[in-house]
């Protein structure tokens, strides 16, 4: 081995796996991404295609009529350098089936009914698609000889409101919609097949995330009315806050929990480890895009979490994972996505 190679080598060998999963450990590896033509799916698509994977999707489709979702868009970028497109509802047997026979190595799970508004009215939907489709996942996990790693998506919203400064692993779950009651019941699922059967299964805990391709939340709707210079609505007195990560930082915190072996069988939180006020955030979109929008409160919303507040000090210890976008350089990428979209 020459001078220069030994140097190499023996770099390589210091920074240990950092290599291996900036480098290499994604190049070949059979990647199933469910929910992948949603916001953050798509997202880690991309990056998984980009990074030498071989990605198959599984993509919510009405296989009764054969429409097409419109957020097939989300998956422009990706379209012709997929593996598989795989068609159903994760919450049906179908979906066991179908996992099975493309035969993963890694499982990244985000497939679900996430519009938490909707679980108010649809309960038992929101029921089958966050827990029955979780189940599904685990299932056929187990029948998977070559499987490595299986990556659950968890929510924020298992908390509820932070009791204390910020929310650890530890903190007690106290989930006020069915939405959060869903994710948390799908959570800890995961967590017993982990224990019980001895699967390879990781728990992410991500908090509010936002960024190009979002429609439901807070600040895709704000970014959409003030480019109208409509009035943006606010639900109770917007002091109530959230923990807000650009998508970019969360799409790294999936490919780290399923890339590492540290996070099998724990749940780990990410986040910006700060949280801003529904106010803060309104005023801030209609600064940064220049807009004439008013702001508006109206009737507090049902189930209404009061302060979400991310500690994501687990994530730093086990992985060296902490957020790079700050929410005024997420905000300005977002609003100028958003404005490209409409040709301004």
């Amino acid at each position: 081995m020459k001078k220069g190679e030994k140097k190499f080598e023996k770099g390589r060998k210091k920074i240990g796996w950092f290599w291996l999963a900036k480098k290499n450990f994604w190049e070949g590896k059979r990647v199933l991404v469910t929910g992948a033509n949603g916001f953050i799916g798509s997202h880690l698509t991309d990056t998984l295609v980009n990074r030498g994977a071989e990605v198959s999707v599984f993509i919510k489709w009405d296989c009764s009529t054969g429409s097409r979702p419109q957020v097939m868009d989300n998956l422009k970028e990706s379209r012709g350098k997929t593996k598989s497109l795989l068609k159903g509802d994760i919450g049906s047997e179908d979906a066991l089936k179908t996992i099975k026979s493309n035969n993963p190595e890694i499982i990244l799970h985000l497939a679900a009914e996430a519009y938490v508004n909707y679980s108010f009215d649809h309960p038992a939907e929101v029921l089958k698609a966050n827990l029955g489709g979780t189940l599904n996942v685990l299932h056929a996990a187990m029948d998977l000889k070559e499987l490595k790693q299986v990556v659950c998506t968890s929510s924020s919203e298992v908390y509820g409101t932070a009791q204390k400064d910020s929310i650890d692993e530890e903190h007690p779950m106290n989930p006020t919609s069915p939405y959060a009651a869903s994710k948390a019941a799908a959570d800890r699922y995961c967590y017993a097949y982990w224990k019980t059967y001895g699967l390879p299964i990781a728990i992410i805990r991500p908090f509010n995330t936002y960024g190009p391709r979002h429609t439901y939340d807070v600040i895709p709707k704000f970014i959409d009315l003030a480019l109208k210079n409509e009035p943006l609505t606010i639900y109770g007195t917007g002091e109530q806050s959230r923990d807000f990560t650009y998508v970019s930082d969360m799409v790294e915190a999936f490919m780290v929990m399923a890339s590492r072996k540290e996070a099998v069988g724990k749940a780990v939180n990410f986040g910006n480890g700060k949280d801003y006020s529904i106010n803060f955030i309104a005023q801030k979109i209609r600064e940064l895009s220049g807009s004439k929008s008013k702001i508006v409160h109206v009737e507090k919303r049902m189930a209404e979490v009061q302060r979400l507040i991310c500690n994501y000090g687990l994530a730093k210890k086990l992985f060296g994972w902490q957020p790079k976008v700050s929410i005024e350089e997420g905000l300005s990428k977002n609003i100028e996505w958003a404005k490209k979209q409409r040709g301004m």
